[in-house]
């Protein structure tokens, strides 16, 4: 069985999914992996230069800032280089789910409905936060403006279309625990592990 675990920057995923890690469900992070790709895959670098020229690589590391920068002034441009990443992303969780020895797996992706992974999982776990405690956590953990934070968050679905797709929802908003909120899923998904 196939579970994503999904919500905007800052919301608390992926607290959720290391919970879910020490219960002993194998999770894959989109949203790392897809960073590794960009590093590693031949087609993805080649596309990424053609993209942006030759030199958004600086000695084999590409200059994500540079990136971000023309990714969320340009939305036309954020689309063609997610149809170039998304599939690719895809294609590599399948390959690791069905590498897992385990009956049940995790997708944790921002992303997941936007990218349309959704239609592949077979339970979605959508974790929400109030905004402003969303730009709190982001700021303290990566160091940047609540400005930038705003611009990613307006490339992602608001947290009413996710809920509405979803079959799970945690509130990971600092007033209700969240994990008695995840041991109520447990119950329910432990019979495929």
């Amino acid at each position: 069985m196939k579970i994503g675990v999904t919500g905007g920057i800052g919301s608390g995923k992926s607290t959720v999914c290391r919970f879910f890690e020490v219960l002993g469900v194998p999770v894959y992070d989109s949203d790392a992996r897809a960073k590794q790709l960009i590093h590693t895959n031949a087609d993805l670098i080649r596309l990424y230069k053609a993209i942006f020229g030759e030199d958004i690589y600086v000695d084999g590391r590409l200059n994500r800032s540079k990136v971000a920068d023309n990714l969320f002034r340009d939305p036309s441009l954020l689309k063609r280089v997610e149809a170039l990443v998304h599939p690719l992303v895809r294609a590599d969780f399948e390959a690791w789910a069905n590498n897992q020895k385990c009956g049940l797996v995790i997708n944790e992706a921002a992303v997941l409905f936007e990218a349309g992974s959704y239609k592949l999982m077979d339970k979605i776990i959508t974790v929400v936060a109030p905004v402003d405690l969303r730009i709190q956590r982001v700021m303290r953990r990566d160091n940047v403006s609540s400005e930038s934070i705003r611009a990613r968050m307006n490339n992602q679905w608001r947290d009413e279309q996710k809920i509405a797709l979803s079959d799970y929802i945690v509130f990971a908003d600092d007033r209700q625990l969240v994990i008695p909120q995840i041991l109520k899923i447990w119950d329910v998904l432990k019979d495929f592990l």
